[in-house]
């Protein structure tokens, strides 16, 4: 079982980045409840973020129900919720309501602009997240409109990982001081975060604030994607010398004008020769030349393709439970190895509160009051 094993945790359940969150947790090793709303849909085998934790569904327009969700958030050493801010003081379950009846509660707050500041009440997705923190504006083609990174950047990446990673500090730290606090986790602030060092290469004079003109953002001819001879396409990151010089060996290329390797001026000359180069040969016949090299070379994989690349079947980097192949937990730790704790599940109400100390008679007020 994982490191976090004896922890419980209520999650209040949303969309996306929240699952999410708790799914990362879970992995590790906590006890998750999901608290469901009433008449609402059972997830999906597929719904692979949901993985990990039970459920109870609470009609939280009940008196009894939101009695019963305060019990539950009282053995809980944290609470996650994603919704705008207030919605939680409006149900009776509020930071100030639950930290009164459990002092050592991690309260954790997830929204895309944060509890406070003139966008706390906006309505917003990862892409306007991100666009707000500079990072979208970083990314796209030279001369080009900027490009969606999916919503890895704002959701998952400023959001779901930074919710995760608050609530365990901040359980550990009430492990010390006997005190819990309330977490506000907004996406712009963990995408601005993430920015962190292109912000400080801009200070440093050495990052343009123009897309595709950098070493990183696909601006430098040795630090981009290909297409090769099949249509598929190959990463190249050959940044320092060293890697560069095999580069220019495994390619073949003997052109002197390769030589100016940091002149920006040259880059684009340079990338059409090198893709001109890379476009004489299949994917296939390139992973033969250059994967595990010191190129910094790897194909780019499919969804489809990853799962079953010899790399990361080896480390069992994807696993299939009931027929649906998914991501394992990660990362990995050497005596308290994470694990998958089951798959997305149904409300399971009676047995679920069962489990977490409820009795018989409380268990039927809460059915006889149509609360669960």
């Amino acid at each position: 079982m994982g490191p976090l094993q004896g922890i419980r945790i209520v999650e209040f359940a949303g969309i996306g980045p929240g699952p999410f969150a708790a799914m990362l947790l879970s992995d590790m090793g906590a006890e998750i409840i999901r608290i469901d709303r009433k008449g609402g849909r059972s997830p999906l085998k597929t719904e692979i973020y949901m993985r990990g934790r039970r459920a109870v569904a609470l009609d939280m327009k009940k008196p009894e129900a939101v009695q019963a969700a305060l019990n539950l958030i009282d053995k809980a050493d944290a609470l996650l919720e994603g919704f705008r801010p207030g919605v939680m003081e409006r149900l009776g379950v509020g930071p100030e309501v639950c930290l009164k009846r459990n002092p050592k509660l991690v309260y954790g707050r997830m929204t895309g602009w944060g509890q406070t500041g003139p966008l706390a009440d906006a309505a917003g997705h990862d892409i306007n997240y991100i666009a707000l923190s500079g990072a979208l504006h970083a990314i796209g083609p030279t001369g080009g409109k900027p490009v969606p990174p999916l919503n890895l950047v704002g959701d998952f990446g400023g959001g779901a990982l930074y919710l995760a990673f608050g609530v365990v500090c901040g359980i550990l730290e009430a492990q010390r001081s006997g005190k819990g606090q309330v977490i506000d986790v907004a996406m712009t602030d963990g995408a601005a975060s993430l920015m962190t060092m292109f912000y400080g290469m801009t200070a440093m004079g050495i990052w343009k604030d123009e897309r595709g003109s950098n070493m990183l953002d696909g601006g430098a001819h040795f630090y981009d994607t290909y297409e090769t001879k099949d249509g598929k396409f190959v990463a190249i990151g050959s940044i320092e010398p060293q890697f560069y010089k095999e580069l220019l060996l495994k390619t073949g290329i003997d052109d002197l004008a390769f030589a100016a390797q940091m002149d920006r001026n040259a880059w684009p000359a340079l990338k059409e020769k090198l893709a001109a180069v890379i476009k004489t040969k299949t994917r296939d016949e390139w992973d033969a030349i250059m994967q595990g090299s010191e190129v910094c070379y790897a194909p780019v994989l499919s969804l489809a393709e990853a799962p079953k690349h010899p790399h990361n079947a080896a480390r069992q980097t994807f696993i299939e439970r009931d027929g649906v192949v998914q991501p394992a937990p990660a990362p990995r730790f050497s005596r308290t190895q994470p694990e998958l704790q089951g798959p997305p599940r149904p409300a399971d109400n009676g047995a679920l509160l069962d489990a977490w100390g409820f009795s018989e008679s409380e268990i039927a007020v809460l059915a006889t009051a149509g609360a669960i």
